[in-house]
C-alpha cells in the first residue's frame, strides 16, 4: 500500500493548481490561463457596462486589441471603482486598464506608458464662483470613492469636506440637485454624463490637473506590465490605437462649426503644389540626361538611351512610392494647417483676452482652457509631417545631383551608429530577437557630415532587418579601427536569405530592388553609396543565398592635426522648420 500512497502524492504534485502565478479563470478543458482585467463599471466613454451588461468603451476595446496582438486571453470585470482597486491590491485582479498616475500610487502600483491624458475638472452649478483647488478649503466637494482626486484631497490636506460617492454620475446628480458645493471629477466623463443625463445647470469652472492615464499592476508584476506595454506600443506604431481613440474620444474632443471643408481645400492645394514640384524635378532630370546623351559619340548615346529606358521603366514605381510617402504628411496638413493659421496664430490673443475677462468658455465643443493645450500637439504633428516631406524631396535631390557639398564636422562614429540604432529600434525588435551591437573603444574622431553617415547606417540596418525570414535569425553590428589601413569600419551582418550572385553588382544601382512588391524603390543603397563616395569611403557587400549578408562601411581617418583642435560634439537631431 506504501507504493500507492507515493503514486497518489506524485500525481498531486504534477497537477498545476490555480492561483500559482497568473490568475486563472475557470474555462473549458485545455483553455489557456486568463488575465483578469479590472475597470470601472460606469466611467463612460472610457469604460462602462452597455445596455446588455457587457463591457464597452475606449479602455475595453484597447484591452481587447492588445490581447489580440499579444496572443493572450483576458477576462474584463467592470465593478465599482473602489472594489476593483481593492481587488488589484488584494491580488483578485491582475491589472487595471485605466488608472491615473501619481507619485503616491507608485508605492503600491507599477504603471505602463500612458494611453491617454485625463484632465480633472472642478464642476459647479451655473453661476457659482470660479475657484482653484486651494480655495476648496471648508467647501463640500464630491469625489469618486478611491479616485485620484479623492487621494489628492486627502494626501495634500486641502481642508475640503470630502464627500465620496461611487461614480461620477452620482457626484454630478447630487451637485445638479443642489447638494454640496463642487464636484472634482474627470473632465471628459463629466461632460459625457452631463449631456447624457441632461444636467444642463453644471459647468466646469477650473481644470487644475492633467494626468497620465494607463494600465497599472501590483508593484513588482513586471512581466504582465511588459506584455501590455509591448502590445500598446504595437497598436500605436500601427495606427490602431489612434483609430480606437478617435472612435471613442474624438467626438467629444471635436466640435461643430469648424471649417473642415476649407481645411480640405487648402490641404489639397498644397498637396497638388508639392506633387507639381516633384514632377518638375523628375522631368528636369530626365531632359538633362537626354540632352547630354545627344551630344556624345554613338556608343555613349547608345549607353545613355539604355539607362534612360531603365529609368522610365522604374519611374512609375518611384512615383507611386513618393505618392504613398506624401500621403500621411499631407493628411496631417489637411487636419492641422488651418488650426495653426486661422485658430491659433490669429485668434489666440483675442481668445486669451476673453478668457482672462470672462473665465472659461466653450470652444469647438470643449472648454477653451483645454483646447489651448491641445493645439501645440497638433502643431508638432504638422511639423513632423513637413519634415517627412522634406526628407523625401531631399532623397530625390540627392539622386539627381552629381556630387555633394555637405559641410564637414568632427563627430564620433560610435555615437552616430548608436543614434541610428535607436531610430530604427522598433523595426529591429519586430524583425529579430537577437540583435547585437559591439562598439570599439579606440575609434578616432572623424570629419564629415554625421547626419548623412547616420542615414547610411540606418539603410544598412533596415536592409538587414528586411532580409530576415523569422525572428530567430540574428543581426550583429560592429565598429572597429583598422590602424594599419587608416580607416574605421562599420560592419552589419545578418542571418537572412542572402543575395543572388547575379544581383550583387547591381546593389547600388539607382532603382534596383528585389522588394518591388513590398514598396521598395531602390533608392536607399544608391543614395548611401553616393554619401560614402563623398566621404572618400567604401561600401562593400559579401553574401551567399541562404547564408546571410555582410555589409561593410569604411571611412578614412584624418591626420592628427586635422582633429587636434576639435573634439566630437554631441549631435542633436535636425529640426527643420516647416
Amino acid at each position: 500500500m506504501g507504493w500507492l500512497r507515493r503514486l497518489a502524492l506524485a500525481v498531486c504534485l504534477a497537477v498545476p493548481l490555480p492561483g500559482w502565478g497568473q490568475t486563472v479563470v475557470e474555462g473549458p478543458e485545455g483553455a489557456r490561463d486568463v488575465i483578469v482585467v479590472g475597470g470601472d463599471h460606469y466611467h463612460p466613454p472610457y469604460e462602462f457596462l452597455d445596455d446588455d451588461g457587457e463591457p464597452a468603451g475606449y479602455n475595453v476595446e484597447l484591452t481587447q486589441a492588445i490581447a489580440e496582438v499579444m496572443g493572450i486571453e483576458v477576462h474584463i470585470e467592470l465593478k465599482p471603482w473602489s472594489e476593483v482597486r481593492r481587488g488589484l491590491e488584494q491580488g483578485e485582479i491582475d491589472i487595471l486598464q485605466g488608472m491615473s498616475f501619481s507619485e503616491a500610487r507608485t508605492e503600491q502600483f507599477d504603471f505602463a506608458p500612458p494611453h491617454a491624458i485625463v484632465h480633472q475638472s472642478i464642476f459647479a452649478r451655473r453661476g457659482d464662483p470660479v475657484v482653484e483647488v486651494e480655495e476648496l478649503r471648508g467647501r463640500e466637494v464630491l469625489v469618486q470613492r478611491g479616485d485620484i482626486m479623492h487621494d489628492y484631497l486627502i494626501e495634500h490636506d486641502i481642508g475640503a469636506v470630502v464627500i465620496p460617492v461611487d461614480t461620477h454620475a452620482d457626484a454630478l446628480r447630487a451637485l445638479a440637485a443642489g447638494q454640496h458645493d463642487y464636484a472634482l471629477v474627470a473632465n471628459l466623463p463629466a461632460l459625457y454624463l452631463s449631456r447624457e443625463l441632461g444636467l444642463t445647470n453644471l459647468v466646469p469652472v477650473a481644470r487644475p490637473f492633467s494626468l497620465r492615464y494607463g494600465y497599472a499592476v501590483r508593484q513588482g508584476d513586471a512581466n504582465l506590465l511588459a506584455k501590455f506595454s509591448e502590445g500598446l506600443a504595437i497598436l500605436k506604431n500601427t495606427g490602431r490605437h489612434q483609430a480606437i481613440y478617435d472612435r471613442w474620444l474624438g467626438p467629444l474632443e471635436g466640435g461643430e462649426g469648424f471649417p473642415w471643408h476649407r481645411v480640405g481645400q487648402v490641404g489639397a492645394a498644397l498637396s497638388a503644389l508639392l506633387l507639381l514640384i516633384l514632377g518638375v524635378i523628375v522631368i528636369w532630370n530626365r531632359l538633362l540626361k537626354r540632352e547630354v546623351a545627344a551630344r556624345t559619340e554613338e556608343l555613349r548615346l547608345h549607353q545613355q538611351q539604355l539607362i534612360q529606358a531603365d529609368k522610365m521603366a522604374s519611374l512609375g514605381v518611384l512615383v507611386s512610392g513618393v505618392a504613398h510617402e506624401i500621403n500621411n504628411p499631407s493628411s496631417l496638413l489637411l487636419l492641422n494647417l488651418p488650426v495653426l493659421r486661422d485658430a491659433w496664430a490669429d485668434a489666440e490673443p483675442i481668445l486669451e483676452a476673453h478668457y482672462r475677462r470672462h473665465g472659461d468658455f466653450p470652444f469647438g465643443g470643449l472648454p477653451y482652457s483645454r483646447m489651448r493645450e491641445e493645439i501645440p500637439g497638433m502643431i508638432d504633428d504638422m511639423q513632423e509631417g513637413t519634415r517627412r516631406i522634406k526628407r523625401i524631396v531631399g532623397d530625390l535631390k540627392d539622386f539627381a545631383r552629381q556630387g555633394g557639398s555637405a559641410q564637414a564636422e568632427v563627430f564620433d562614429l560610435n555615437e552616430v551608429v548608436a543614434t541610428a540604432v535607436r531610430l530604427v529600434d522598433n523595426s529591429i525588435r519586430k524583425a529579430t530577437g537577437r540583435f547585437e551591437a559591439h562598439y570599439a573603444d579606440d575609434l578616432p574622431p572623424l570629419v564629415g557630415n554625421a547626419q548623412r553617415i547616420e542615414q547610411v547606417v540606418i539603410n544598412l540596418v533596415l536592409n538587414a532587418c528586411q532580409a530576415l525570414e523569422n525572428p530567430a535569425q540574428g543581426i550583429r553590428l560592429t565598429t572597429r579601427h583598422e590602424r594599419s589601413e587608416g580607416r574605421v569600419l562599420v560592419e552589419v551582418c545578418d542571418e537572412g536569405c542572402g543575395i543572388a550572385p547575379e544581383d550583387m553588382h547591381r546593389l547600388t544601382d539607382p532603382f534596383f530592388t528585389t522588394r518591388r512588391e513590398c514598396g521598395g524603390t531602390g533608392l536607399g543603397l544608391s543614395v548611401s553609396a553616393s554619401i560614402v563616395s563623398e566621404h572618400q569611403g567604401g561600401l562593400t557587400f559579401d553574401s551567399r543565398p541562404g547564408h546571410g549578408t555582410r555589409a561593410v562601411l569604411s571611412l578614412p581617418t584624418r591626420p592628427a592635426d586635422a582633429t587636434s583642435t576639435s573634439t566630437p560634439q554631441t549631435r542633436e537631431q535636425e529640426t527643420d522648420a516647416p
